[in-house]
């Protein structure tokens, strides 16, 4: 049985965009062309976690939290600033900001998204 999406509006507002989504550490991978552009996540543990998590940089901090002052880093992957960013879904403005990162994506906003490393080849 296959786990039904967490923020499932996500999709239907990136349609345009035929994106792919693929099951990542219990969460889904939402990308779009090349690059990963958003995680969902809505589980039980870390539930402080839970929301849309947008794929960026270190460097876009700044200017994203001026569009989502609610966005924050993400617990579970340790005390440090992280590089990934969630917009929690316990934020007042949670729905109002996941669209708008939507339509950001769908603009191409460079901010969000980043091109996956590509996966080692097993040795045999």
């Amino acid at each position: 049985m296959k786990k039904s999406i967490a923020f499932s509006f996500v999709l239907d507002e990136l349609f345009s965009l035929h994106p792919t989504v693929k099951p990542m550490f219990g969460c889904h991978a939402v990308y779009h062309r090349d690059q990963i552009v958003l995680i969902t996540r809505n589980k039980n543990e870390h539930a402080r976690d839970n929301g849309v998590w947008l794929a960026t940089t270190h460097e876009y901090h700044a200017s994203l939290r001026e569009e989502f002052p609610s966005m924050r880093s993400i617990e579970l992957l340790g005390n440090a600033e992280t590089a990934w960013q969630n917009l929690p879904a316990d934020a007042h403005d949670f729905e109002e900001s996941v669209l708008k990162a939507c339509s950001m994506i769908i603009k191409g906003d460079v901010r969000i998204g980043k091109t996956p490393k590509p996966k080692k080849r097993k040795k045999n």
